[in-house]
């Protein structure tokens, strides 16, 4: 068996972070959210679904009761004798319609959002105290992907301790909305060493509050993938592969109980993916012999890994921490023992995972290879030029 990624002595440090990544005995609501797509699902369920839920629940209740009480043999000895009622039958059907155009309307865009890769991208201009206009490159493949309103570009200023957001028509102005060049007007000048970091796209997620009658609106600009993950499952663990550092792979098996907590026992695993915080992750899913799914509550991901065919999907961690998942199609005896761990953790530390990764499968890289790995691929660069890994 192997060793544990990040051995288990580490487990309590993940504790906080755990607890609100795992499934929990006697829970009935969903797992915290953890990104601003899950958020989003979670605004769907509870502000839309569950109110339609209750409301039909208590309606159909409250309309039984009554037909029991007014209807029964003592209080209406005499029957009613007719075939059908033309009004109660538009009412039936016509609401029934718009509840279902309520709830599928939100429910297509989620299931896109899901579906399809974001394509949103990123500039960033330095700060010298004087200059005040920067330039977003609004260069996208197809010309319906660039930004054509406000909503699409959101500016933040980084200090190098923290992010903060801009407002528009508060902080800065646009101009030139769908051309390939948008100009960000400040309406004063960022410091000498603060950077201007403007992400824009028509890839947005999160909850948009129903137009602020729910809360603000919270939605975010999803950046393009960083890198990709490669899922494939087994009977019964399941192997992943990291195609842009090498495409080493490696299995990851329920850790066993003397190897694992109470709390986390049917959930740890051997080997933990591990993701750079705060990245776009493209995730390509197959299998290997018979259909199985991968399940990420926290993230809202399921997505079912079918053999011989490609499903796909992504995620983005917003927070360090450890997330846990199970397969989610009955694929076995032994189905109930596919857990999934993804560890998200800082770039620097993403990186020094992979170095180590490619020195133990022995993936020998050129250092032209090295400098165009994504997120690590400068840092790289400089490793091989001083012939050194980063451990």
């Amino acid at each position: 068996m192997k060793k544990l990624i990040s051995g288990l002595s580490g487990l309590g440090a993940w504790a906080s972070a755990a607890a609100l990544a795992q499934a929990t005995p006697g829970g009935i609501a969903l797992q915290p959210a953890q990104s601003a797509l899950a958020e989003e699902v979670h605004f769907f369920h509870n502000v839309i679904l569950m109110p339609v839920i209750v409301g039909i629940s208590l309606f159909v209740l409250a309309l039984l009761l009554w037909v029991m009480v007014r209807y029964n043999a003592r209080f209406n000895p005499t029957p009613r004798k007719f075939s059908h009622n033309t009004l109660v039958e538009v009412i039936w059907t016509g609401v029934p319609i718009l509840i279902l155009l309520v709830i599928a309307l939100p429910s297509f865009d989620l299931l896109y959002k899901e579906d399809v890769i974001p394509d949103g991208k990123q500039s960033i201009g330095q700060g010298d105290g004087r200059t005040t206009n920067f330039i977003f490159e609004n260069r996208f493949e197809a010309a319906t992907r660039k930004v054509a309103r406000p909503a699409h570009l959101q500016v933040f200023i980084d200090d190098g301790s923290q992010m903060r957001r801009l407002q528009h028509r508060v902080d800065y102005s646009l101009e030139g909305f769908g051309e390939e060049e948008l100009t960000v007007s400040l309406n004063a000048p960022p410091a000498a060493g603060e950077r201007v970091i403007m992400n824009g796209g028509r890839s947005l997620v999160g909850p948009n509050g129903l137009f602020g009658l729910f809360g603000e609106d919270k939605r975010e600009v999803a950046l393009a993938p960083a890198m990709t993950l490669k899922v494939t499952g087994n009977q019964w663990n399941w192997t992943y592969a990291y195609p842009e550092y090498g495409d080493f792979d490696f299995i990851s098996n329920m850790a066993p109980e003397s190897e694992t907590t109470p709390e986390l026992y049917l959930l740890e695993v051997d080997n933990r993916v591990i993701v750079p915080v705060g990245e776009t992750i493209r995730v390509t899913v197959t299998a290997s012999d018979v259909i199985h799914a991968w399940a990420l509550p926290s993230f809202a991901i399921k997505i079912d890994a079918v053999p011989g065919r490609i499903n796909e999907t992504w995620f983005k961690a917003d927070r360090e921490g450890v997330y846990y998942g199970q397969c989610s199609e009955i694929c076995g005896i032994k189905h109930a023992f596919m857990p999934i761990a993804v560890e998200a953790v800082s770039v620097q530390a993403f990186c020094r995972w992979i170095r180590a990764k490619q020195s133990e499968f022995g993936v020998e890289r050129s250092p032209e290879e090295l400098a165009a790995e994504p997120l690590c691929g400068d840092a790289a660069a400089r490793l091989a030029n001083a012939g050194a890994l980063a451990r």
